[in-house]
């Protein structure tokens, strides 16, 4: 690749500021970027919403002239290998890449939407984007009633924070356990019990189905009746499947039509008719890859856009990277693949002979509260073992702290840790690097991270 080679990268989230840096002046980038703030961390909202961060704080690093904020991308033209966008500009490109990242779930919940609506009742917030994270920290008072639909990471992470703003919270969570795809059973109560430490209200096998808001009618909706604060049923989590295409972005607050009177979100009702009041809802269903434009433009489109080991569609001009990428039937939706993609695209695309094989995975996640009160965990590979594993639990109640791996044959395929970290590293490289642990006991304790 020589420096005239023109670079449009779609999306100016992680993935794709990555690459603009490495390919430097390797190429003529143009990174569009449909959001107007300042390039951040996504991974950091939580610390933001807490109150422990201010926005800047999770600024990525300045990518100079080559992104263009506030500039969405809205029609693919392969033949003419052209990029439109909202503002009219046009943007040409040798090479295409799409970093479109994903959106938000939002669940099927009767009175989320009116007919024919696009706008979501005030009080109900997202949890994906700055301006959700801003709008939804403005909206938050100590004393509100808040109700977070969804204990994965997301979910966890927003009810962690709101419980710091001091508001109280109530954490629905459709599966089991918390945060189920990457923890085990007694990984998730430690966690649980955490939380409700915090003062955060969780129920599990808890189904929502629906909103109520001012505007409802008066009488109870078939089957509800007034009752407890929650009881388990079985709602929506990451699991949900979306009810919404791409083409639908909800900006609370923000009205497109229908009635003069915002609606307002009064409490949410459960799948049992027990109903939940709220001052607030937030919607941590988790997220889909953002795909509207490439099946648009005819580009192979299963959950996310099918890449090869190059990164590369079926067209060979375009290739697809973090959040909205489906390589060898995985979208992994993770930090550290999408800056693994992109190192591997950019070697690529300046001539070195590379292939990405795919990523694995460590989930971290630290839970801050005031004085003592923090519990770090990690989680990787597989966590819960299979007929004919081999687990190793370490336990200590006093110390708060948890680990377990799980051995298949002579290989670490999984872990879990909570508590106290220091043994990660050490375990993570014997996982990645798919060695046999000669001292499985030594990686475990606290020797074995230094």
């Amino acid at each position: 690749m020589t420096s005239d080679k023109r670079v449009v990268v779609i999306g100016g989230g992680l993935a794709g500021l990555r690459l603009a840096q490495r390919l430097g002046p390797a190429a003529t980038v143009t990174v569009l970027g449909e959001e107007t703030h300042v390039p951040y961390n996504r991974v950091l909202l939580a610390e933001v919403l807490a109150g422990r961060y201010a926005p800047e704080v999770t600024a990525l690093p300045a990518p100079g002239p080559a992104l263009r904020r506030g500039v969405r991308a809205v029609r693919v033209d392969r033949a003419e290998r052209a990029v439109h966008c909202d503002d009219g500009t046009v943007a040409r490109y040798d090479t295409l890449v799409l970093a479109t990242g994903s959106n938000a779930v939002l669940p099927p919940l009767r009175g989320l939407f009116e007919p024919e609506g696009r706008d979501l009742p005030d009080g109900v917030h997202a949890f994906r984007t700055m301006d959700d994270c801003l709008a939804l920290s403005a909206a938050v008072r100590p004393g509100a009633r808040v109700v977070v639909i969804g204990g994965g990471l997301l979910g966890v992470s927003a009810a962690r924070a709101l419980a710091a703003r001091g508001a109280q919270v109530v954490l629905a969570q459709q599966g089991e356990r918390l945060m189920e795809r990457q923890l085990d059973a007694d990984a998730s109560a430690l966690l649980h019990e955490h939380l409700t430490a915090l003062g955060v209200e969780i129920h599990t096998e808890c189904r929502v189905r629906g909103l109520l808001t001012t505007g409802s009618p008066a009488a109870p909706l078939p089957g509800l009746r007034p009752g407890p604060r929650a009881s388990n049923a079985g709602g929506a989590d990451s699991s949900a499947r979306p009810a919404f295409d791409d083409r639908v972005r909800a900006e609370s607050g923000k009205r497109q039509g229908g009635t003069e009177t915002p609606r307002k979100v009064t409490g949410v009702e459960l799948a049992d008719g027990y109903r939940l009041d709220a001052d607030l809802v937030v919607l941590a269903c988790g997220v889909r890859p953002r795909v509207g434009l490439a099946r648009a433009a005819g580009l192979d489109v299963r959950t996310g856009i099918v890449v090869d080991d190059q990164l590369r569609t079926g067209d060979p001009h375009i290739h697809a990277i973090g959040d909205c990428a489906e390589h060898a039937g995985q979208v992994y939706g993770l930090a550290g693949a999408a800056l693994e993609q992109a190192d591997a695209l950019a070697a690529f695309l300046t001539g070195e002979p590379t292939r990405y094989t795919g990523t694995r995975a460590l989930t971290r996640l630290t839970l801050t509260a005031d004085g003592d009160r923090t519990l770090d965990l990690a989680a990787f590979g597989e966590t819960t073992a299979l007929p004919g594993d081999e687990v190793v639990r370490l336990a200590d109640a006093t110390r708060r702290t948890y680990r377990k791996v799980v051995l298949r044959g002579d290989r670490l395929v999984g872990g879990v840790l909570l508590g106290e970290l220091s043994t990660v590293g050490a375990l993570a490289r014997t996982w990645e690097g798919e060695e046999s642990p000669h001292d499985l006991f030594h990686l475990l304790t606290d020797d074995g991270g230094h």
